[in-house]
């Protein structure tokens, strides 16, 4: 058997009708998506088939379907004869998914966590406030002196460190505006704003951060029956206390997605399984590290491939 490792990832890879086709073949998708929206009282399943994408975008609702697309992913993996992996990760919201797949969250528990996690971030920093860019064609050492020079008294920061030359700024937004200037200038390919509404992975998260470890307090957690890499130290947290202490920090600390794949091309695993909607993080292990495989498992084609790949 090939060795490999699982990654899911976050926000930005939702989208209107994601799942459909792999839902119309395996039951075990519609009610996954069935359990997270009795445990909300929103019917997400419908929200995520029916949009609208406006309402599918808003953070505290793209939180729970991301995660219930990634578990219903998983789920179907395993009803299939998929075998485990020797570790799994998850890009930012991903990193949770990871933990319901190793046992250490239960799935519902974790969709109303990371409901709660989506309501805080949404609240820590008022609509227009907040921005994220992501900067394409700098070193990294360029983005940070960018942000150093962007900030003044504000907050700019390096927050998704994703591939090499493919970094993603946050921080209040006249300083991510004055970013985008300054990488602009200092060479970069492209600097664009993102649609997004909440600066994650940076200083202003820290009030948010410590309500939702406050609130995970209430949350029972197991030590993960299979290891589940940090985005913030590219390390396995073997407690839950540690668990909780590493989502506490991911929340205003950057996701180090570049050593993380090579984190788990270290481990071993020379093929990685994206497991949920979209292929953004398939893209990046290849931009990251060409010798290994990267497979998306979203629909009845992808999973067949991606079986026979671990099993070949």
């Amino acid at each position: 058997m090939t060795e490999f490792a699982i990654t899911f990832p976050g926000q930005g890879s939702q989208s209107v009708g994601m799942l459909a086709e792999l839902a119309a073949s395996f039951p075990v998708v519609s009610e996954t998506f069935q359990e997270a929206s009795e445990a909300l009282g929103l019917d997400l399943w419908q929200l995520t088939q029916d949009g609208p994408a406006e309402e599918l975008n808003r953070t505290q609702n793209t939180q729970p379907a991301m995660l219930a697309a990634g578990t219903a992913v998983w789920r179907v993996w395993l009803s299939q004869g998929g075998p485990g992996p020797a570790v799994m990760a998850g890009h930012s919201l991903g990193e949770y998914t990871a933990l319901v797949a190793a046992d250490s969250l239960k799935f519902t528990d974790a969709v109303r966590l990371v409901r709660e996690r989506g309501r805080l971030m949404q609240q820590a920093v008022p609509q227009g406030e907040g921005a994220m860019a992501a900067i394409l064609g700098l070193s990294d050492d360029q983005v940070r002196a960018v942000c150093e020079q962007a900030a003044g008294s504000e907050v700019a920061e390096p927050v998704n460190f994703n591939s090499p030359g493919q970094v993603v700024v946050a921080g209040n937004a006249s300083a991510i505006a004055r970013a985008v200037d300054l990488a602009k200038e200092a060479g970069a390919k492209r600097a664009l704003l993102l649609d997004v509404s909440v600066p994650s992975h940076c200083a202003l998260m820290r009030g948010a951060a410590d309500e939702l470890f406050e609130y995970m307090q209430g949350v029972p957690m197991d030590a993960p029956r299979i290891p589940v890499l940090h985005n913030v130290d590219v390390a396995v947290a073997a407690t839950p206390e540690a668990v909780r202490e590493r989502l506490q920090q991911q929340l205003y600390s950057p996701v180090r997605w570049v050593e993380t794949v090579q984190a788990l091309a270290g481990r071993g695993a020379s093929l990685l399984i994206e497991a949920g909607p979209g292929k953004v993080l398939t893209g990046l292990s290849k931009r990251i590290d060409k010798s290994l495989t990267g497979l998306p498992v979203f629909d009845g084609p992808s999973l067949e491939k991606a079986l026979e790949a671990v099993n070949g």
